[in-house]
């Protein structure tokens, strides 16, 4: 496996040039390093990308429907069905037909699939020390805090 080279590794001297004010490059670069690392850390699954946060959200959210864990998760419908097909396969979590809505699945973790959290969490956990070591308690709240506001924006009406 090739080595991913270290910020410090990653020439500093380089000039974002018009991606300096682009937040998006900025959280992917780092989403794609912690992706990159915990999927190293769970080679021992077939667990796809995003299936750890799917089945926390589903685990904190018992009955959820798709097209809400959809906007929770940000993936489109189409990823979601994929990765609950995953989930479902790995014998993680289970759809249930609503008796509300028979069109509709509410999902749920199984007894296999909270063991599987927990051990996903500690993975996670670990994968994201030294990010989290790097920043005061305060700073994390407000980091979260305005990464909410950024996601709750980017569903907002756009002002005319």
């Amino acid at each position: 496996m090739d080595k991913v080279a270290t910020p410090a590794e990653a020439a500093p001297e380089v000039d974002l040039g018009v991606l300096n004010d682009v937040i998006g490059f900025r959280i992917r670069r780092i989403q794609n390093h912690l992706s990159r690392q915990f999927l190293e850390r769970i080679t021992d699954t077939q667990l796809r990308p995003g299936g750890f946060s799917a089945l926390a959200l589903i685990a904190a959210n018992p009955g959820l429907d798709q097209t809400t864990l959809a906007r929770a998760i940000g993936f489109d419908k189409a990823t979601v069905v994929a990765l609950l097909d995953g989930l479902e396969s790995l014998g993680w979590a289970e759809r249930r037909r609503q008796t509300e809505d028979r069109r509709r699945h509410a999902l749920f973790i199984t007894a296999e699939g909270e063991t599987a959290l927990a051990r996903l969490s500690r993975i996670a956990q670990e994968n994201e020390a030294a990010a989290h070591a790097t920043l005061t308690e305060a700073e994390q709240a407000e980091l979260y805090r305005l990464l909410d506001k950024i996601y709750a924006a980017c569903f907002s009406e756009p002002e005319l």
